[in-house]
């Protein structure tokens, strides 16, 4: 029998959990509120927020805020500097250097023991658990993992805590027995350079059996380039035949899909997005047929979903389809009521599934418009079916009017193959916007208050510059797609017209 036969039976119990998560949600999560209410009941901020007193959602709701970063910001200091029991018992160790934007301002997210185990690496089984009940014919053990994670961040350590991208975390406390399984070392997957770690990813890779594949998709592309570029191979399955799976989250995998189809051409191979985060591990496709994912309830992770334009905040069993909602949570590491960043639209209530539309900072709203990143997604999605182009990095941002008083938005893209005409092109995706975003629609009808958009081709490699240039190069840093302010896009413009760099 092989190693994935007799490792099967391992997850079947799992499988028959999480039917659970059809028909008790609701349930599942008032027994994960109640839980961590009652661990955190003697640290600071339980008994600032009356967490002994706290027997239902509704006391929780009046007895605590909505946080963001900020509002939290004192607290995670304090835990950094060694202190104990502040928002969560005990001492935390370890902080997630968050990468959600690419905002010089850095965010360190709290990851404790619990949320470790009980969120993270929760997370991770499940995601196996799943793809196995999906795919009784899978041998993903009987090979390697290829695994593209973080580095830790020395310079942000203090006496008491360790810094790192989540991912460096991850490798860093997982069961020893899990390296057995996974590629490439632990030395070369914690390296901080990522231009030299992919080269050592590559070569550690290319030479063992390779049959599943996790991380960003846009960073797991630059390697497995790499490793094309090494073998002189045409297609990814003659490096490694037994390839199946590509685990994968992050960021939106549409824009990748077909340059992932042409690199790895075999029919069994699998595609499983997974939504984990610094913050936490929350959604996994569980029906390959269904792009939206399972949220995951019974992890330690409450939800509440604020309605996007309105005060209005619902627990789980609140929530509606096809509303736009911004996420909050409250976790094992000490998150309590706060806001993500993320905002989700619910496909299914039964079980409960979504979709990840976009960031809650994350969006152009300059004129009304109230365009979104999964309106984006799909927009460029369609526009390149239409022209055979494929995108590889883009962001927009609004001109507020230029020297003739018109206002549009400003897209800077960079093409893995650009369309024959990119005025074309932009007509597609100006149109699409339109059929997605009726307030788009609105605001371009007869283009009285908004112009048609304007795509300005960004030369190669140019987004890896300037994330290199911020040491944000690997990992799980991300461009930011879509921002009403043009901070973000006039750098780009202007480094689009300088010469590279090769020094950056």
């Amino acid at each position: 029998m092989s190693l994935t036969g007799l490792v099967r039976p391992l997850f079947a119990n799992r499988w028959r959990e999480l039917e659970k998560h059809i028909n008790e949600g609701e349930q599942l999560q008032r027994e994960v509120l109640a839980r961590l209410v009652q661990k955190a009941q003697d640290t600071e901020y339980g008994r600032k927020h009356l967490f002994a007193a706290t027997k239902s959602y509704e006391d929780f709701v009046r007895n605590n805020p909505v946080n963001t970063y900020e509002e939290l910001k004192t607290d995670i200091d304090r835990m950094r500097q060694g202190e104990s029991d502040v928002l969560w018992p005990g001492r935390v160790k370890w902080y997630a250097k968050s990468s959600g934007t690419t905002n010089d301002k850095s965010k360190f997210i709290p990851v404790s023991a619990d949320g470790l185990k009980r969120i993270h690496y929760k997370g991770g089984a499940d995601v196996v658990t799943l793809y196995l009940r999906n795919n009784p014919q899978s041998r993903m053990f009987d090979g390697k993992g290829l695994i593209l994670g973080g580095s830790h961040s020395p310079n942000y350590n203090l006496p008491g805590s360790l810094v790192g991208d989540l991912s460096a975390i991850l490798i860093e406390n997982i069961n020893p027995l899990v390296n057995l399984v996974r590629v490439p070392s632990k030395q070369t997957a914690l390296l901080s350079d990522f231009e030299i770690k992919r080269d050592r990813i590559a070569r550690e890779a290319m030479t063992k059996n390779v049959t599943n594949l996790s991380g960003v998709p846009s960073w797991m592309l630059s390697v497995l380039n790499r490793v094309m570029e090494i073998s002189g191979k045409t297609h990814l399955e003659e490096v490694w035949p037994n390839l199946e799976v590509f685990f994968h989250g992050g960021v939106a995998f549409t824009p990748y899909r077909e340059q992932y189809e042409k690199l790895i051409t075999s029919p069994k191979m699998h595609y499983m997005e997974t939504y984990n985060a610094s913050e936490g591990f929350f959604g996994i496709q569980d029906d390959p047929s269904d792009k939206s994912m399972l949220l995951m309830l019974d992890y330690d992770v409450f939800y509440e979903f604020q309605e996007m334009g309105t005060d209005t905040i619902v627990p789980l069993w609140g929530v509606e389809k096809d509303k736009n909602y911004a996420m909050l949570i409250s976790t094992s590491c000490g998150l309590w009521r706060y806001m993500i960043g993320d905002t989700v639209k619910f496909t299914s209530t039964n079980p409960y599934k979504f979709i990840i539309s976009g960031r809650t900072k994350s969006f152009i709203n300059a004129f009304g418009e109230e365009l979104i990143v999964d309106n984006a997604e799909q927009g460029l999605k369609y526009a390149c079916e239409k022209t055979g182009a494929q995108v590889l990095e883009y962001t927009a941002a609004p001109v507020f009017m230029d020297q003739n008083a018109k206002c549009r938005h400003q897209w800077l893209i960079e093409f893995s193959k650009a369309p024959e005409d990119v005025e074309q092109f932009a007509d597609i995706l100006d149109r699409k916007l339109q059929e997605l975003n009726s307030d788009y629609e609105a605001k371009r009808y007869k283009d009285i208050t908004l112009q048609h958009l304007e795509i300005i081709p960004a030369r190669q490699g140019l987004f890896n510059d300037w994330l290199k240039a911020k040491g944000k190069l690997g990992g799980q840093h991300k461009v930011p797609r879509l921002s009403n302010s043009r901070e973000h896009l006039e750098e780009l413009l202007k480094m689009n017209r300088a010469t590279p760099n090769p020094s950056l």
